[in-house]
Order: C-alpha cells, then sequence, then structure tokens
C-alpha cells in the first residue's frame, strides 16, 4: 500500500498550522509541523515529505531562506515549496523567487485553494496517489 503524500507546514501561526493541517488530512494527505524553518530542517531527518507550505516571513529562518536551504542540499533539493504571504499575491514575471517555490498564495486565502494548490503541484510532480 502506498502511504499519501507528505506535506510539511512551516508556520509560526497556530490557527494557520491548525486549519490547514484539517484541511490536508481531510483531502487524504498526512501533515508534519514545524513552527520555523530551522526546526524544518531538523525534522526532515524524520520523515521527508512530498511538499512543504512555509510562511514567507516567520522569525528565525523564513520561508524564502528554507526553500534556498532546502536547494543546497541534494535530498531536498527536489522538493516543492508553496510559500505564504502576507503580500496577497502570487508569482509574477520578474519576481525572484527560489526554483523550487512553485507557488505563492497571499493570506488571507481560503484554506481549499491552497489545497487545491498543493494537489496541483504534487499531481504535476510525480504520479503520486492524492485521496
Amino acid at each position: 500500500m502506498v502511504k499519501p503524500p507528505l506535506i510539511l507546514i512551516v508556520n509560526d501561526e497556530p490557527h494557520i498550522v491548525h486549519t490547514l493541517s484539517v484541511k490536508l488530512v481531510q483531502a487524504g494527505l498526512r501533515v508534519a509541523c514545524a513552527a520555523d524553518g530551522y526546526r524544518a530542517l531538523q525534522s526532515l531527518n524524520n520523515d521527508a515529505p512530498d511538499l512543504v507550505i512555509a510562511d514567507e516571513h516567520m522569525p528565525g529562518m523564513n520561508g524564502r531562506q528554507l526553500s534556498e536551504a532546502l536547494i543546497q542540499n541534494d535530498n531536498t533539493t527536489h522538493l516543492p515549496v508553496v510559500l505564504l504571504t502576507a503580500h496577497n499575491r502570487s508569482i509574477a514575471p520578474g519576481d525572484t523567487y527560489p526554483a523550487n517555490v512553485k507557488a505563492v498564495i497571499g493570506k488571507p486565502f481560503k484554506p481549499s485553494d491552497a489545497i487545491d494548490q498543493v494537489i496541483t503541484i504534487l499531481e504535476s510532480a510525480a504520479p503520486l496517489e492524492v485521496a
């Protein structure tokens, strides 16, 4: 039996972590959480995620810095990243995000839209089983 994809949520706002976690589990995905980029990197030793959702603005290591750190590691360079940002916009021509950033979702956002984006990225990355 194939395990459902694992999504790592990296965010310092508990209500966002909770809402996304509930919606991702309802979509048939597994979830792991970290409060900042440093903790996210430490958690990669336990179970490698299939996708990372990270807040662009967090204390310590932010989402953009985490994305860059993931690219530097041969074991995680392939991981797609979705950034959440307070700038309320998506990736536009001329934006300079690390290559592994596949989407930028502005806050506030509809959790269902974020989940749809995650599923779309997972399906385009590899033939994974998403319930």
